[in-house]
C-alpha cells in the first residue's frame, strides 16, 4: 500500500467530506492560481458544467491514484459494504478504494465516492457505511456540487467562457491541479455537516444497521487526532472538527430512538 496520495480530492469528506484536508501528498500546480482569479467575478457556472468538470476531475484522479482492482480484498470488502447502494435516493453512485494509508474518504457531485484504505483499516464495515452515508448526504444536499462550483469560480479555470454561454472545454493537468488547490481550502458549514450526519444516520437505519456505529466512527477519529497517531493522516478529523460534539449528538439521538451501544 502506498503512503501518499499524489492527487487532490474533490468535494466532500466525512464526519470527518466534507472539505477535505490537503495534508496528503498532492499533485498540484499552485503557480497559476492567482492569474486566473481575474475572470472569477464575471463567470457563472451551470449545473451541467459542474457535473462535466466533476467527471473530468474524478477520471483524472482515478488515473493518478492507486485504485484497488476488483480482485483485491479492499475492493471486495467495499463492494459488500455498499451492496444495494449503486442507486440510492434517486442518485447513481460509484464507489472505489484508493490504496493509500491516509484516513479519509470523499464524495463528488457526480456521485463518485472514494474511500481510502487507511480508513478501511481503522473502521468496521458498519462504521464505514456510516461514513459513506454522510458522504452521500453531501451529494444529495448539493453540498458537493456547490463546493465544486465555488472552486471553479475561484480558480477561474474557464477564463470567463461560461459567462458568455459557451460550452466548457476540457481542463489541462495544470488546471485540474489549480482546481484541486481551490477545493483543498474549501469547507462545509456546520449546518451542512449536521445535515449530512443526519442523512448518514438515516441511511444506517434504512439498511438495518445500528446508527450507533456513526458515533463510534466519530470516536475513532477523535482518538486518532490525539497523540502520535495524529501525524499519520487523520485528514477527516482535521477537516471536520467537533467530532466529539457530533459523536455526542449521534449517541443521544440513537438512545432516544431506542438503540443500544454495540459491543466492541
Amino acid at each position: 500500500m502506498r503512503n501518499r496520495l499524489p492527487v487532490l480530492l474533490l468535494a466532500s469528506g466525512l464526519l470527518l467530506g466534507s472539505g477535505l484536508s490537503a495534508q496528503a501528498q498532492l499533485k498540484l500546480n499552485t503557480k497559476t492560481i492567482g492569474a486566473g482569479l481575474k475572470a472569477a467575478k464575471a463567470a457563472t457556472v451551470s449545473d451541467a458544467e459542474v457535473i462535466e468538470h466533476t467527471k473530468e476531475y474524478v477520471k483524472w484522479s482515478d488515473e493518478n491514484n492507486p485504485v484497488a482492482p476488483a480482485s483485491l480484498p479492499y475492493a471486495q470488502r467495499l463492494k459488500k459494504i455498499v451492496a444495494g447502494l449503486d442507486t440510492y435516493d434517486g442518485m447513481s453512485m460509484d464507489y472505489k478504494v484508493y490504496l493509500v494509508k491516509d484516513v479519509n474518504a470523499f464524495a463528488c457531485a457526480d456521485g463518485s465516492v472514494r474511500v481510502f484504505a487507511g480508513l478501511m483499516d481503522l473502521m468496521s464495515d458498519q462504521e464505514i457505511l456510516g461514513v459513506i452515508g454522510h458522504e452521500i448526504g453531501h451529494v444529495k444536499h448539493k453540498d458537493s456540487k456547490d463546493a465544486m462550483r465555488t472552486a471553479l469560480m475561484a480558480s477561474a479555470l474557464k477564463e470567463g467562457a461560461s459567462s458568455q454561454g459557451g460550452a466548457a472545454g476540457a481542463l489541462s493537468d495544470s488546471q485540474l491541479g489549480d482546481l484541486g488547490q481551490a477545493i483543498a481550502n474549501a469547507s462545509f458549514s456546520r449546518a451542512q455537516e449536521s445535515s449530512a450526519d443526519a442523512y448518514g444516520y438515516d441511511l444506517l437505519k434504512a439498511k438495518k444497521v445500528n446508527p450507533w456505529y456513526m458515533a463510534t466512527a466519530f470516536g475513532k477519529l477523535n482518538d486518532l487526532s490525539e497523540g502520535a497517531k495524529a501525524s499519520k493522516g487523520a485528514q477527516l478529523f482535521s477537516s471536520h472538527p467537533d467530532s466529539e460534539k457530533r459523536m455526542t449528538i449521534v449517541m443521544e439521538k440513537a438512545q432516544k430512538d431506542g438503540f443500544t451501544k454495540p459491543a466492541k
